[in-house]
């Protein structure tokens, strides 16, 4: 007995699909940060002939690189490549083996849900549009006096937090679907390919 096995493998899919597309533009990022760095480094290198650092640099590469993170976690959920130590879990059978990944499933999804839930208490912390009535509604708090800006590049920090948010929601989603999808495992006696 599964639970709706054909409509899970459907939401499979379509969540596999929005994973993999969060997933290539965090590449995109991590690719446009190496960049940054690389012009950069070449940039201080050849400094006598005029050139120099990208103005911001760690800046954006700080930026970047948490949003790349954020943007790779929910294709490494759907794609179950987290680290996991299963040695002696397969020792165990394969029902028992899956009801464990079930549990890690259930385990991650909690702790995504922590994440995702700080991260919106951070991002509404800098966040200064919207009238009291929205950010009320939304349960964002009161605008910040001072909306906070990087040092050097005076970007908002509120727009970070924002692309972040994105992928650590998208990966609260998958979560739950990989839990979903493990007691189906776990039900029907063993993971595929196990």
């Amino acid at each position: 007995m599964m639970l709706a096995a054909k409509v899970e493998q459907r939401i499979g899919r379509g969540l596999g699909w929005l994973a993999g597309a969060v997933a290539l533009c965090g590449g995109a990022v991590l690719l446009g940060m190496a960049s940054v760095v690389v012009i950069s480094v070449v940039g201080r290198a050849l400094g006598w002939a005029g050139l120099g650092p990208v103005t911001g640099d760690f800046e954006l590469v700080e930026m970047g690189c948490a949003i790349a993170v954020f943007a790779f976690l929910p294709w490494c959920q759907m794609r179950r490549a987290h680290v996991t130590v299963d040695i002696l879990s397969h020792a165990l059978g394969p029902r028992p083996h899956a009801g464990l990944g079930c549990l890690g499933d259930l385990m991650l999804t909690l702790c995504s849900g922590v994440i995702l839930w700080r991260l919106w208490l951070g991002f509404t912390e800098k966040f200064p549009h919207g009238t009291e009535a929205f950010r009320a509604r939304l349960g964002m708090g009161q605008k910040p006096w001072f909306p906070e800006t990087t040092y050097e590049l005076q970007i908002p920090v509120w727009i970070p937090f924002g692309l972040a948010l994105i992928g650590a929601g998208l990966f609260f989603v998958v979560c739950l679907y990989s839990v979903w999808r493990s007691l189906n495992w776990t039900l029907a006696g063993q993971e595929p390919g196990a």
